[in-house]
């Protein structure tokens, strides 16, 4: 893939880009293999590939320039806006929305925030598109003074931009380089945005995260519900749920086990430090009336650590952040004899290495390389672990 933003030094986030995929792709399966060479791998599959452009079904862009030239994009090094709308990983939907979202900044008069001068309203746009092309708008301000005008402009927007069914303001009042803020107000009925992904729909709230590369995740799900298959837990929980896309996959079961789909799964419980994300689980729970499935906020370590030996289950599932699952939680699961299987799934295989070796007793009988985020050195990778 070529892009002219890049070639020009205008954006350089994407620090493969030019090299074939091929050979990005190929560099990631040797990483990964590298890294977990120690561990001894049983099998290594075929790592699974994205498409090279197009794969990003969520724009967080920076808003620069002025309220009648507004720049979506970034910053440069002087703190001026750098518009990227052609950006070329990021979805059709969101480059069609781009210049609709431009106009309404200008017809909404939303001052771009000055990051130097400390003045100005419109920090952000966050744009999420679904599978279904639908689109999550959200404004990213330093206060509610703007709102009142983008609600009296609102109806305009939906009009030239109809498959916009979420649109929010975010409050960011704090001057510090963070994306979003606490505060979120919900501007239209909607209030979800569905992401439906092989058999299963995740309700997505404003502040919840979601896998960047919609085809990839629906792959990393599929193959996780397919790899516990052969185990067949009757229970299992999702550390880290975030919106639950391993807990619904797993309780769903797919007619893995059989029987309809509420029963042809383990009964399986989501923990998520996010509140928003557990809300966003419920509803998706809910809507697919799972009835062995619970969402719960909390911290997955003080979670498994204060959880009674007989409510221990056979498969543990942790999908953390890159810093890993830390030496506390790993040190549970390796004396944890009832837990039979780990579902590991990791975007950062440095630390994946790390908790691995804080975990002897649990040997990694498969592997996969999934490649969520081409252009970069960034990628995701599965691995299931077996109590020897």
């Amino acid at each position: 893939m070529d892009c002219g933003y890049f070639d020009a030094g205008r954006c350089t986030s994407c620090a493969l880009m030019g090299r074939p995929y091929e050979a990005q792709l190929a560099e990631k399966q040797r990483h990964a293999e590298e890294l977990l060479a120690p561990f001894g791998v049983g099998e290594w599959l075929a790592p699974v590939a994205s498409g090279e452009r197009d794969y990003r079904n969520k724009a967080k862009m920076v808003v620069g320039g002025t309220v009648d030239a507004p720049t979506i994009g970034i910053l440069d090094a002087d703190g001026h806006g750098v518009d990227l709308q052609a950006c070329g990983i990021c979805s059709p939907g969101h480059r069609a929305a781009f210049p609709v979202l431009a106009r309404f900044i200008s017809l909404a008069r939303l001052t771009p925030y000055d990051v130097g001068a400390r003045r100005g309203e419109l920090k952000h746009l966050i744009v999420t598109e679904s599978p279904d092309g639908e689109l999550m708008v959200r404004f990213v301000l330093r206060s509610t003074e703007p709102v009142a005008r983008i609600r009296k402009h609102l109806p305009a927007l939906l009009a030239e931009l109809p498959n916009a069914k979420v649109v929010t303001a975010n409050i960011l009042p704090e001057h510090k380089a963070v994306l979003e803020g606490a505060e979120e107000l919900v501007l239209t009925e909607q209030q979800t945005l569905p992401m439906r992904l092989n058999d299963v729909t995740m309700h997505l709230r404003p502040q919840s995260f979601f896998q960047t590369n919609t085809a990839i995740a629906s792959a990393l799900y599929a193959e996780a519900r397919d790899w516990i298959r052969g185990i067949a837990p009757d229970r299992a929980w999702d550390l880290y749920s975030g919106v639950g896309g391993f807990a619904l996959h797993l309780a769903t079961g797919g007619g893995a086990y059989g029987g309809p789909m509420d029963a042809s799964g383990p009964a399986v419980t989501g923990i998520e430090t996010s509140v928003e994300a557990v809300a966003s689980a419920e509803l998706s729970r809910s809507d697919a009336a799972l009835h062995r499935l619970r969402f719960e906020a909390g911290d997955a370590t003080e979670f498994a650590l204060a959880a009674p030996a007989d409510a221990v289950p056979e498969l543990v599932v942790v999908n953390p952040p890159r810093r890993g699952i830390g030496a506390r939680l790993a040190a549970w699961l390796e004396a944890s004899d009832g837990v039979s299987h780990v579902l590991y799934s990791s975007c950062n295989a440095a630390s994946l290495a790390k908790d691995l070796a804080a975990m002897p007793a649990l040997r990694p009988v498969r592997a996969r390389v999934f490649d969520m985020f081409p252009q970069t050195t960034h990628f995701e990778v599965m691995v299931l672990l077996e109590r020897r």
